[in-house]
């Protein structure tokens, strides 16, 4: 079996691993600062923040934890949305993440405006003309992720945050896919509600964050209010051991990411290579933008993804964002690109990690080539 949906989710690095087994040892609410089992487990809590902060290059009073990515989306938008008297509106672009377009969608409804969509190209990158167009004094928010979680094509943050900025809007950074794969600190920046997850980063799974800094906090609506947790923004005890093992998978990979990215970033060029010396009519989506060194999105002409990815059981790859694969439709996001139907479902995922090696590229440039010439054959029948 070869794992290369590393877009989707990643294994707990085994140092990791460690670390979060140990810290169920610390079983005190982190809130229970009366007594010292309850201190020791606020000290894990707190220690990770500031692991989790310098990852991002802001300070610890920064660093809100949510259980995820999409949690922390839907507190950092809907609770902006909320609080923004007199902009009803927020601009977004259609490539997001479904957590993303639905929290803007209801928090403009519910702020009684509405979820402007700005344009792309044919590679995804925003159409900065149409975003200045877009972005008025009634816009509370604009959401553009740092780097798309399909394509991998990355942003331009300093234009997007200039253009936010001039209207007196917030700008949304959905950074789950670009922290760990590349610097954070120029986008964490200009962000002025920034998010992202610790099982993208080979942590555990029920850990995330919201940055903010303390202003923009105190302009948020709670969504989870309760015992006054993460101050006062997301109730409920903090999870200890996730949050844990999201602090040391920061520290990793501020150690890690720029090797990892060298090393990935070659074993993804030798994957798109052998594929398109093994197939005729192999295209990159997004080729032409810059992108995350990881993530391959290839169109396979003639070739349905979901038949591929039938007649290849051992290699793990798929045809969009895990959120999305119980729908079988084509990418909205290949299709916010302006693909057809047809070109968008005849496109895969391929995303690479850290435990990747050479061999596994080389078994799955030759399963997927045996899979789509099948389907191809198939096909043409």
């Amino acid at each position: 079996m070869v794992y290369l949906d590393y877009n989707a989710s990643t294994p707990v690095d085994q140092r990791i691993l460690v670390a979060v087994t140990e810290s169920q040892c610390a079983y005190g609410n982190p809130a229970s600062a009366h007594h010292a089992i309850g201190k020791a487990a606020a000290e894990r809590v707190e220690e990770a923040r500031s692991r989790v902060a310098d990852l991002v290059g802001r300070p610890a009073q920064d660093i809100v934890f949510t259980s995820g990515a999409t949690e922390a989306a839907v507190l950092g938008l809907l609770g902006t949305m909320i609080g923004a008297a007199g902009r009803p509106n927020i601009v977004v672009s259609p490539t997001e993440h479904k957590a993303v377009l639905e929290a803007a969608e209801l928090g403009a409804r519910l702020a009684g405006g509405e979820a402007r969509v700005v344009r792309v190209d044919r590679d995804g990158v925003v159409d900065l003309d149409d975003l200045a167009r877009l972005v008025d004094n009634s816009v509370a928010a604009v959401a553009v992720m740092a780097a798309n979680n399909e394509t991998g094509v990355v942003a331009s943050a300093a234009e997007i945050a200039e253009i936010s900025h001039r209207a007196g809007s917030l700008f949304f950074v959905d950074a789950t896919q670009l922290i760990g794969k590349g610097p954070a600190d120029a986008a964490a920046a200009l962000a002025d509600l920034m998010v992202f997850s610790s099982h993208k980063i080979y942590g555990p799974k029920g850990a995330g964050a919201l940055v903010a800094s303390r202003r923009v906090q105190k302009s948020i609506v709670p969504i989870a209010s309760g015992g006054g947790q993460e101050r006062g923004l997301r109730g409920g005890t903090q999870n200890t051991p996730s949050i844990v093992g999201f602090g040391l998978a920061a520290e990793l990979a501020m150690k890690e990411q720029a090797s990892d990215a060298a090393r990935i970033g070659d074993l993804a060029d030798a994957l798109l290579t052998g594929l398109q010396r093994q197939l005729p009519d192999v295209y990159v989506n997004g080729g032409e933008a810059d992108r995350l060194p990881n993530t391959l999105n290839l169109r396979f002409v003639g070739a349905d993804a979901e038949a591929v990815m039938a007649s290849m059981p051992e290699i793990c790859v798929s045809a969009g964002s895990a959120c999305n694969s119980a729908v079988p439709s084509p990418s909205h996001v290949l299709l916010a690109m302006g693909m057809s139907g047809t070109e968008a479902s005849e496109s895969l995922r391929i995303s690479l990690g850290r435990p990747t090696t050479r061999d596994e590229v080389d078994v799955a440039v030759a399963c997927i080539s045996a899979a789509v010439s099948r389907v191809r054959e198939l096909t043409r029948e």
